[in-house]
Parts: C-alpha cells; structure tokens; sequence
C-alpha cells in the first residue's frame, strides 16, 4: 500500500495542548520539519464528536489543514483503564473539567476504580493510545494508531510529562510517565508508536 509523502518544511500542528506540541516538535526535528501550531495561528478547535481515537485525529487535521492551507498533522491520545470498560478513552480530556486540570481526571480514575472494587482487587491494566492523522488541504488523509500498556497506579508520582502520565507506570519499567527524563517517555511511549509508523510511511529524512 502505497503512502502520499509529506512535503515542504511547514507542518500544522492541529492542538492547542503545548505539552503535545514540545513532543511532536522534537519528534520531527531530524526531518527538517518547522511545527506550527494551530494555537499560535489562532486556528479554532473542531468539535470533537468521532468515536474512535482516529476519528478524532481526523477531523482535527482536516478542519486545521482546511483553515490554514497547509498540511497539518493531529494527535488524538488518550487513557484509557481496562477495569473501566476502557474509560476515560476518547474523554480523556473531558475529564479534566473545562480547566484541563488532571488532577481532577486522576482522582475521577481513582474514584471509579473504589466504586468498582477494581483497586481493591489490584486489576489495574492501563494502556495510553495515540492515533496520528496527517491531512492535506485536498481532504486526504494518511492515519496512524500506537499504543503502549501498562497500570495505573496511586497516588500519582512525578513532575515530569502530563496529562494522566502521574498515573500510569509502563509494563517493564518502575517508573512512573512522568518520573521519567522527557527523552525516555519519547523513547516508548504510545505517541511514538504512531510516530514510528508515520515516519516510516510519509517522512523521508532531512
């Protein structure tokens, strides 16, 4: 299956989420790529109603790749805890209230789990995905899913990351996301998972 290749210097990033923009950014510095995002362009946020993690990846590529002209690439990431039936999943963000405070997201985990038994019990399986779009102005689109597993575990631990990283310990490690140096998390995390896929199909080194 062949794949369209990215081209120029000039990538969209269709997110207002700063974190995930450092990360895409030193993700693609070796291709030569100058990441803009859609927040610095003032570039507004498509409503989100997909149901799938690619879903939603795509209709933020597509509505940022349409609003500026140029190729833009979306991140739709999330956690999501086995226990819960896969929550918070694609809601991930909501859970952190209109304020995006993942304190409250993390403890509405902890929360669930206590009503479930499932913390009690110890079942604890935790996977973050991460699904990529890159979308061109004419509409198509190259998409990508990554994933890693792992546990949730409490209290949160570490400064480092964000989101739900204080949460979430990956199978093999002891540490926490977001105990770990920012260029280990890079090195296996769920968004460079993707990462690896869409590199390995679109982006030609610099």
């Amino acid at each position: 299956m062949s794949h369209r290749q990215f081209s120029g210097k000039k990538l969209v990033v269709a997110s207002h989420n700063m974190g995930k923009v450092r990360e895409i950014r030193d993700l693609l510095l070796e291709y030569g790529v100058e990441p803009i995002s859609a927040g610095e362009l003032g570039l507004p946020e498509p409503i989100e109603d997909g149901a799938t993690f690619i879903a939603n990846a795509e209709i933020k590529s597509l509505a940022a790749a349409r609003a500026s002209g140029e190729i833009a690439l979306s991140d739709d990431s999330g956690f999501a805890v086995e226990a819960l039936k896969g929550d918070p999943g694609i809601y991930s963000a909501r859970w952190a209230g209109p304020t995006k405070d993942f304190s409250v997201a993390m403890a509405l985990v902890k929360e669930k789990l206590d009503e479930t038994g499932a913390f009690a019990a110890g079942d604890l399986k935790a996977s973050f995905f991460c699904a990529l779009s890159l979308a061109w102005p004419d509409g198509h689109t190259e998409t990508f899913e990554g994933r890693i597993d792992g546990r949730f575990n409490w209290p949160p631990r570490g400064d480092n990351g964000f989101g739900y990283d204080p949460v979430f310990t990956p199978t093999g490690h002891d540490l926490t996301f977001a105990e770990m140096q920012p260029e280990d998390k890079l090195a296996i995390n769920h968004r460079a998972d993707a990462f690896r896929q869409l590199i390995d199909a679109c982006f030609a080194k610099a």
